[in-house]
């Protein structure tokens, strides 16, 4: 995990510099949307797989498809195999995340579930507070390709000793029973899924004819195909795995859209240098690793459903302290705020929903929970940013200011924030 958080935030700063080296600025948003899409596959392939022969082979080869990924996207020559490279570190990274939840849910007991999920999420401290200035310094000195091209040296020893340990595991596969639980969501659909998260990335990053087709094409497929890939009632918020799966998309689209729109708001609107926003991210992670490990250590006979609550109101907060930090009479530290704040939230939120997903979950199909997790973290962050983008370009569109727009987006997020609270008590435990 901690290698994976270290090529995941190193990455993300190079990618506008190699979009422009390779003469494709105009796709970039195809580029920076396959890793999201690519994990919705990845993370029901490794749901699949290590349900019918256990965690340890789904992330073995997510580890190894991890390390040549990132020499493919090294060796671009051109802005579509940039795109090919993250489309294989989406796949790799669904196929990791789910693989290290399906085995936490079978290796360790209740009691000690939610202190490892804090140590996954402590694992993201260190890649948070170096990865993204250290890639910095390395394209400015030498070359985007250094950046991608130092990971895979960098990772390539410990994948091949992670995959000689797994070999040698003693793990139990335990596969699910034939009947137990909902039905697997089959690849094709998962699939359809991916095509339409990234035909919808594509889309919103412009307004044209071209784009709107995209667009439409893209909420087309999610629209047919996304509920297949979630258990039922998900969109209703049945007890149990469906209310959880759907709690986890609408907490991971708040965050990550705030994630998105409060760097932009301090570049365009406030000035702000981009040391405050650097901070801001570095801060954010600390936040996130800091409150999961208060709910792991402190909060533990708490119950989960509380907890989600307890997020899903901070959250709120912080789309309150964004939406405040629009305001010219405000400090720009005031939206770089909220990004902290909302990462205290999600600390205590993720790890409980976790939890949650891994109880509800029926014997033997961890991985299937996993994925479904997984699934809606991805089509939340597509959605909940997709609207939020549409409103916030339909106020410029009539003429508003920015600072409407950017209200208007901060404010559309107290829905899920709302909502979230209030269907929390249908994803408690027995």
């Amino acid at each position: 995990m901690f290698l994976t958080g270290l090529a995941a935030l190193a990455v993300v700063p190079t990618l506008p510099t190699a979009a422009r080296d390779l003469d494709g600025v105009s796709l970039y948003p195809l580029v920076a949307g396959c890793f999201v899409a690519a994990s919705l596959l990845g993370g029901v392939l490794g749901g699949h797989w290590a349900d019918r022969a256990g965690a340890q082979r789904p992330l073995a080869a997510g580890m190894v498809l991890a390390v040549v990924t990132l020499w493919v996207s090294g060796a671009s020559t051109s802005i579509w195999q940039l795109a090919a490279g993250r489309f294989l570190d989406g796949l790799a990274g669904g196929m990791v995340a789910v693989s290290i939840n399906t085995a936490i849910g079978r290796v360790y007991p209740d009691r000690l579930r939610p202190r490892v999920l804090a140590l996954m999420s402590a694992c993201w401290i260190v890649p948070s507070l170096v990865g993204p200035p250290l890639a910095g310094l390395v394209v400015e000195w030498w070359s985007w390709r250094a950046v991608f091209f130092g990971l895979a040296a960098l990772t390539v020893l410990p994948a091949l000793v992670v995959v000689a340990v797994l070999r040698g595991s003693s793990w139990a596969a335990a596969p699910a029973r034939s009947g137990d639980g909902p039905p697997r969501p089959a690849l094709m659909v998962a699939t359809a899924v991916s095509l339409g998260a990234a035909l919808g990335q594509y889309g919103v990053s412009g307004w044209d004819m071209r784009h709107l087709l995209f667009a439409a094409g893209g909420f087309a497929l999610l629209v047919a195909f996304a509920s297949r890939l979630l258990p039922p009632g998900t969109w209703r918020a049945a007890r149990g795995l469906p209310a959880t799966v759907l709690l986890c998309g609408l907490g991971s689209g708040v965050f990550f859209t705030l994630e998105a729109y409060v760097p932009l708001l301090l570049i365009t609107d406030r000035g702000a240098p981009p040391v405050v926003i650097g901070l801001a991210f570095t801060g954010a992670a600390v936040a996130w690793a800091g409150s999961s490990w208060v709910q792991g250590r402190l909060l533990e006979h708490c119950p989960r459903h509380r907890l989600v609550v307890a997020g899903a109101l901070v959250q709120a907060a912080a789309v309150a302290l964004a939406a405040a930090g629009t305001l010219p009479t405000t400090p720009a530290y005031t939206a770089a705020s909220a990004m902290v704040v909302a990462a205290v939230g999600m600390g205590m939120y993720a790890p409980s929903l976790t939890v949650l997903s891994l109880t509800h979950s029926p014997p033997g199909r961890q991985g299937y929970a996993s994925s479904a997790m997984q699934t809606t973290q991805n089509l939340g962050q597509i959605t909940v940013l997709g609207v939020s983008s549409a409103l916030f370009n339909a106020c410029l569109g009539a003429g508003s200011t920015d600072v409407v727009g950017y209200g208007a987006a901060f404010g559309l997020l107290l829905v899920p924030c709302t909502l979230a609270a209030l269907l929390a008590a249908r994803a408690r435990s027995a």
